[in-house]
């Protein structure tokens, strides 16, 4: 079991963590105290270079507290509807320990009654990351798109001389979808 101070981030796991200090400073001492500890010792990486092991944001991970038996959940930015039990939000005390932890590192944060809990990281059964990344592999795209690669395509131009009104295509568009709609009933 390896306690450390220092945990590893994401760009955007990071820019949010700032995000939610600034936008909500009035949080209770301990929530502040992790969330400064994790803006302020954090290691940042690009997604592609974040290890497997890591939890980021959205990972689905089996940890401990204390001595008891593993849990799973999905570390999340907020509450969601309808997957009660299944997530974590990182606005919630354990959620914002366990986000940047690696399998094995354990951090202990305060109870509601005064005492300590030790959380530790048994697995991270699914990063989002580390499945991109073998998605890209699968499919023969062993590196990201390059910045020269256009990312984007044109389907509409709104000067092409085919698009102009009275040219059989109403107002520049033809969706072949000719349903006159409930009005003409």
């Amino acid at each position: 079991m390896s306690t450390t101070d220092s945990c590893q981030l994401t760009t955007k796991d990071f820019t949010i963590l700032e995000v939610l200090r600034d936008r909500h400073p009035m949080r209770d001492e301990a929530f502040w105290a992790i969330l400064q500890r994790k803006i302020s010792s954090a290691v940042v990486m690009f997604r592609d270079d974040i290890p497997a092991n890591v939890v980021t944001l959205n990972s689905r991970v089996a940890y401990r507290v204390n001595d008891g038996p593993a849990e799973t959940r999905i570390i999340a930015h907020d509450q969601m509807r309808g997957l009660v039990g299944m997530l974590l939000p990182i606005t919630n005390l354990r959620g914002l320990a366990l986000l940047g932890l690696a399998e094995g590192q354990s951090i202990s944060i305060p109870t509601a009654g005064g005492h300590l809990e030790i959380l530790t990281v048994h697995e991270v059964v699914y990063q989002p990351e580390a499945a991109r990344r073998e998605r890209l592999k699968l499919a023969g795209a062993s590196e990201p798109r390059r910045p020269s690669e256009p990312g984007l395509r044109v389907v509409h131009r709104s000067d092409d001389p085919r698009d102009k009104p009275g040219n059989g295509v109403a107002a520049g568009f033809d969706t072949g979808f000719d349903d006159p709609g409930p009005s003409a009933a």
